[in-house]
């Protein structure tokens, strides 16, 4: 009996063993396998998708902002040769509007000294045989008070200067402008002055004037005058 107990005994332990090596094919949920595999690593190509994604998501939460900045330089260099444009075209209007204005200047500096000029020999040139055609181109060239006054004298100055045969005729030999102010001017004239009487010649006069001009419209005439020593 002792010995059929021991040999039960034994066959019972190895049926033990052989069912503790057999898998038994069942898993507990909370248990983790020894052996499980690792993830598989992404390929080159998957990386690449997910690193393109990263960035155009970083650019789309920077915004329109970011990628204008990423074009600054080429931009300020657009923006440095449009201003440089614009100066230079403001420059050379306003260069342009100067030598307009001073050309305007000079040419009206130049009509006061010709109106000047021209109504000293106006004033100096007088012959007897037309003096009341020279007495009108004196009229002519002048305005305000000045014409008024002489307009007013004209007939005794034509009477004497028939009544003595006079002729004079008149030579400027220096001109120029005293001051300028606006639309009026004063010129300080120099004039040489021939004079003729009953047939007899005498000494060459030495005038000066300070002869007073303004514009009347597109032109000047004289408005004073009056002789300086």
């Amino acid at each position: 009996m002792a010995g059929h107990a021991v040999a039960a005994a034994q066959q019972v332990t190895s049926a033990a063993e052989e069912g503790a090596d057999a898998p038994t094919g069942l898993e507990h949920p909370g248990d983790e396998s020894p052996t499980s595999a690792p993830p598989t690593p992404l390929d080159g190509d998957d990386r690449g998708g997910e690193h393109d994604g990263a960035v155009g998501a970083a650019e789309d939460r920077l915004g329109p902002t970011s990628r204008r900045r990423t074009m600054s330089p080429l931009r300020a260099a657009t923006v440095v040769e449009v201003a440089l444009l614009i100066a230079l075209g403001t420059l050379a209007g306003w260069l342009g509007l100067k030598a307009h204005q001073s050309h305007q200047a000079d040419q009206q500096r130049a009509l006061f000294l010709q109106v000047a000029r021209q109504g000293a020999l106006n004033l100096t040139t007088i012959d007897w045989h037309h003096a009341e055609s020279d007495v009108q181109r004196i009229l002519s060239s002048a305005t305000g008070t000045f014409h008024d006054d002489f307009a007013n004298r004209s007939q005794p100055f034509i009477d004497v200067v028939h009544q003595a045969q006079s002729t004079s005729v008149g030579t400027v030999t220096e001109a120029g402008l005293e001051s300028q102010n606006g639309e009026q001017a004063q010129v300080l004239v120099a004039v040489s002055v021939k004079v003729t009487a009953g047939g007899a010649e005498q000494s060459p006069r030495a005038w000066r004037m300070r002869i007073s001009v303004q514009t009347v419209g597109d032109d000047a005439k004289v408005s004073n005058v009056q002789f300086v020593p």
